[in-house]
């Protein structure tokens, strides 16, 4: 019996050692795993720290040599070397308006008619070519903006607009000017064809994550599809909706290429949708490689950091109005 207990304890000792060193293992990888995680946090605080950095460092000259009314002046002069940011920043931001008043119903609509009301068999067709625009490079949307559409906007949209518009007050101001074809309204619809996927994806499938039980309730005492969608889908969903907005919201503003094709870079402000102008991609994109001197270049990347805090503050303002809608979904 003794030769027995002593065997026995051997090999429970030899196998408490074994469970130990492999516990031991176990608690080196998930060590070294959060380790890795956190190098890779640190290394984009870094990397957008450095950004940070050098745009402030590279745009200090210009704001020297102009101070803040570097953002309220619309001259840029090369030749003499007078730069004011106001016209790429408000091309910047009207491209981006009109895109999104433009994609953001169509985006939403479409969400809707996925998942609520198409036909099983036509969902993921249908699904597919949306998904597709996002995988379009911009350069392409460019040329066939500037080949296609706005040549086909100079013939037979602008012209009709312009002479159905010319009496009213506003939108005569708004719709005025010779049909160039290219302009700020065509590069919103550019921009709105880009964002649209990104709108719609996303919309989706928030959509799809609403329980079915939710809506069988809802259409069981009688609620009409319109109803569902208002009163249910939108609110279950409203976070991640609000969400792909801003995520196209983002992209519209960034947008170089194919805004640069189409919306005639011309660095001034006018009251009319149909009018060339630029934005600060556009600006940084078409000039950088012809800057010369030192105050040519650093208004270029004033133009990128301005770019930059406009995008912070969108996004900030996305992040505080998620924050609020789950504070009120908490209470």
């Amino acid at each position: 019996m003794s030769d027995l207990a002593i065997d026995s304890g051997v090999s429970e000792s030899v196998a408490l050692r074994r469970r130990a060193k492999v516990l031991r293992g176990l608690q080196l990888r998930d060590a070294g795993f959060r380790l890795l995680t956190l190098a890779a946090a640190l290394a984009v605080l870094l990397v957008l720290g450095g950004v940070i950095a050098s745009l402030v460092i590279g745009s200090l000259p210009a704001f020297r040599a102009f101070g803040f009314g570097f953002l309220a002046s619309d001259t840029w002069n090369p030749v003499t070397e007078k730069f004011g940011a106001l016209a790429p920043v408000y091309g910047t931001l009207i491209t981006a308006a009109i895109a999104m008043v433009i994609a953001v119903p169509i985006g939403l609509g479409i969400a809707i008619f996925l998942t609520e009301l198409c036909p099983y068999v036509m969902r993921r067709p249908i699904g597919i070519a949306i998904e597709l625009l996002a995988g379009i490079p911009s350069i392409i949307y460019g040329i066939w903006g500037l080949f296609v559409f706005a040549p086909f906007l100079q013939k037979h949209v602008q012209p009709g607009i312009i002479s159905l518009f010319a009496d009213v007050p506003i939108l005569s101001t708004l719709f005025a000017g010779p049909p160039y074809g290219i302009g700020m309204l065509t590069a919103g619809i550019i921009l709105a064809i880009m964002v649209l996927p990104f709108v719609t994806s996303i919309s989706r499938d928030v959509f799809e994550t609403v329980p079915p039980v939710l809506k069988e309730a809802a259409y069981g005492v009688g609620c009409t599809t319109w109803e569902v969608v208002r009163f249910v889908v939108i609110p279950y969903t409203r976070v991640g909706v609000i969400g792909g907005i801003m995520l196209g919201l983002g992209r519209a503003l960034g947008e170089t290429m194919a805004v640069t094709f189409v919306i005639g870079n011309a660095h001034r402000i006018s009251a009319s949708l149909f009018a060339p102008g630029t934005t600060i991609s556009a600006s940084i994109a078409n000039e950088f490689t012809e800057a010369v001197g030192d105050l040519y270049t650093s208004a270029l990347i004033a133009l990128g950091l301005i770019l930059f805090v406009i995008t912070f503050i969108i996004l900030a303002i996305a992040r505080y109005m998620l924050m609020r809608l789950q504070m009120q979904e908490g209470a």
